[in-house]
């Protein structure tokens, strides 16, 4: 493997493990008695500035280099960035009413509903080898959630919330790889922002009740910006064009067991061997998503 490959696959690896420590970290802010509002306002203002200061030192260090965005730009990227919103309010909302295990779990079914948007949209059926992977996702999916067991306890409003989360995550991923694609990450990403905090803003005006506790920002806000909206997309947009996107894809799932097991270790929630053969599954699904068969080995 050349390094630029080795690379990208590091990269890839520690943009999807900071993805996978978010839940959990919610999960914690959640005990500690703060509300779904705080947690996504806390961490969209402190990603918003974090990534205005990009933008700047992008912007001093290559005066000539940078393409700024045109009004049409930023007005598509803020459409788009209001499912990256959606996303972070309909997630963290997931896990406020179940495990963070069974939750990745359901945001994970952004494989088949990306494969059944890619049918909608492009009038074309999947193939062969996308259906054996969605089936995989399914079967993978029975086994993370105990479906197996007959006894389907979990909470409906985690298993709503979940599944939205997954939808409009899709919604992200379509649409990001898309639009605007001649101007900076940064600058993508920081309107991307601003439409996603349209939606968390509004959500956070209409369901906040009380004072508005500003101890998030200096106990959680800082770590889920960090983590969650800033370190994640550089280190994602800088390993992907090393890896493609195949590799990279695989490469990301890492997000599914890093999240499992920070809440197995730090939340203590009891994962079963099932749940793991079924987040293997979801994997393989992946891998088998995004391996090219038909390439001959050289």
């Amino acid at each position: 493997m050349k390094n630029s490959v080795l690379k990208g696959v590091f990269l890839v690896a520690l943009g999807a493990t900071s993805y996978g420590m978010l839940a959990t970290f919610v999960k914690l802010a959640y005990k500690d008695g703060f509300s779904t509002a705080e947690v996504t306002s806390s961490q969209f203002i402190y990603g918003i500035i974090g990534v205005l200061i990009i933008n700047a030192f992008q912007k001093f260090n290559n005066k000539e280099k940078v393409v700024k965005a045109s009004p049409k730009n930023i007005f598509h990227l803020m459409i788009a960035g209001t499912s990256l919103g959606m996303t972070s309010v309909f997630y963290y909302l997931c896990v406020r009413y179940i495990d963070v295990s069974i939750a990745i779990v359901l945001l994970m079914q952004t494989v088949w509903m990306g494969v059944l948007l890619e049918w909608i949209l492009d009038k074309k059926a999947p193939s062969i080898q996308k259906v054996v992977s969605v089936i995989i996702v399914l079967i993978g999916t029975a086994l993370a959630t105990k479906l197996y067991t007959g006894q389907f306890n979990l909470d409906w409003r985690g298993i709503f919330w979940g599944m939205l989360a997954a939808a409009s995550f899709t919604t992200t991923m379509f649409t990001a790889n898309k639009i605007a694609l001649g101007i900076s990450s940064a600058q993508r990403s920081l309107y991307m922002l601003l439409g996603g905090a349209v939606i968390v803003f509004a959500f956070s005006i209409y369901t906040q009740t009380g004072t508005f506790n500003i101890e998030i920002f200096g106990k959680y806000g800082l770590f889920l910006a960090l983590f969650g909206t800033i370190i994640p997309p550089m280190l994602l947009n800088a390993g992907f064009p090393h890896t493609g996107i195949g590799l990279g894809s695989i490469v990301a799932s890492l997000e599914l067991p890093v999240s499992v097991m920070m809440a197995f270790l730090l939340l203590k929630e009891k994962v079963v061997l099932w749940q793991w053969i079924g987040i293997l599954l979801i994997i393989l699904a992946i891998v088998i998503m995004n391996i090219n068969f038909s390439k001959k080995n050289s």
